[in-house]
């Protein structure tokens, strides 16, 4: 409502602060950037985080998540910068959870890795998808419980 002081322009003002204070879960979406628009770059950046299930092909085994992201990555970081950004979080998370794993499998002896490993793999899975469903409509996507080896 306007009040009797307010001119047009400030209630316009007001309007608009309240459509774009939204709050945003910076944990998934980062830095509060804008939207990619380019749908190339989205496809691609989706196609990034999608080759972390290269894990589960019986051509590339276990280093399979960090080579397929890598390589797409590495092929169109020039063409867009929004694959690059997300390609680094794709790499980066694929990375982590390689070392997770080892660790886990390393406590298969202590009899605590056997509920580890399956537990990454599906956080793997699931995170995954949030991230490529996020960079096909153009949101900048941050994984949790990353270790950011290249930034």
């Amino acid at each position: 409502m306007t009040e009797i002081n307010e001119t047009p322009q400030e209630q316009e003002k007001s309007d608009s602060q309240t459509e774009t204070e939204r709050p945003i879960n910076a944990q998934f979406i980062s830095y509060g950037q804008s939207k990619e628009t380019n749908r190339d770059a989205r496809m691609w950046a989706m196609f990034c985080h999608l080759a972390g299930l290269a894990f589960f092909l019986p051509i590339l085994p276990i280093i399979g998540n960090i080579i397929a992201p890598l390589i797409i990555w590495q092929i169109k970081k020039d063409d867009y910068p929004f694959v690059d950004e997300q390609g680094k979080e794709a790499f980066n998370f694929q990375l982590s959870i390689l070392i997770y794993l080892i660790v886990s499998g390393l406590l298969c002896f202590a009899c605590v890795g056997f509920v580890l490993v399956p537990a990454i793999i599906i956080g793997d899975i699931v995170f995954l998808l949030i991230a490529a469903i996020n960079a096909n409509e153009g949101n900048h996507y941050r994984y949790p419980l990353t270790i950011r080896f290249i930034k």
